[in-house]
């Protein structure tokens, strides 16, 4: 059985537990590039992941789509240019898996706080978003952050906390007046982005359009 073929865009922390895992999972890791890369690069690649910064990762998607290479895109903050991506992405007839989070629990807490959100009026229970990332994280609030408060309530608001290496933290508090819902989801070892990423790009390869987790997690066809 041939090995699948893996490109992996960004060569920081994520990008070598990405490869660690991949090689351990028995793909090809065919090329391994920084921010800037050329589509012949990618040549032979049977999907490309990417994690890099929110200025570089647009410029990254549309690379892969002219070099007609799906891309999963692990970068957060660049979701300003959504729209025009999925428009690329249509007149390329490309493939783009996209999430804030590739943590299938990160993936759940969203679900379980649109369930609560459904639950616990929120002229009784206003709710807010608490997120910690490492000193490094480039976006704040992380992207997680933002797709969870956006499933709660318009101005939900978002602490961000920026500090030491915390790999991921999202909480979401729901305050009433004599009691408190508090769901959290706490990120152990940055593997576990990784290991998703893998999960998804797995899934991309022969598939045409924009994904994201919850296509995965539901079985999309």
């Amino acid at each position: 059985m041939t090995p699948r073929r893996v490109a992996l865009i960004g060569t920081g922390r994520m990008g070598t537990a990405v490869e660690t895992l991949a090689v351990a999972a028995g793909w090809e890791v065919c090329a391994a590039v920084s921010r800037e890369f050329t589509g012949a690069q990618l040549a032979g690649a049977d999907v490309a992941i990417e994690f890099t910064t929110p200025q570089s990762a647009v410029t990254n998607i549309l690379a892969c789509l002219d070099a007609a290479c799906p891309v999963v895109v692990g970068t957060t903050g660049w979701y300003d240019h959504l729209m025009d991506v999925e428009a690329a992405v249509e007149e390329a007839g490309g493939a783009v898996f996209w999430a804030p989070n590739f943590s299938i629990g990160a993936n759940a807490l969203m679900l379980l706080a649109a369930s609560a959100r459904q639950l616990l009026p929120p002229d009784r229970f206003p709710a807010a978003v608490v997120e910690t990332h490492h000193a490094t994280k480039r976006d704040a609030p992380s992207g997680t952050a933002n797709a969870l408060a956006k499933g709660l309530e318009p101005g939900a608001p978002i602490s961000s906390l920026r500090i030491g290496h915390v790999p991921g933290t999202h909480e979401v508090v729901f305050d009433g007046n004599y009691e408190q819902l508090r769901l959290e989801h706490v990120v152990r070892d940055r593997r576990v982005f990784a290991e998703g990423a893998l999960a998804a790009a797995d899934w991309l390869i022969g598939r045409h359009g924009m994904f994201t987790m919850r296509d995965l997690l539901e079985g999309k066809s």
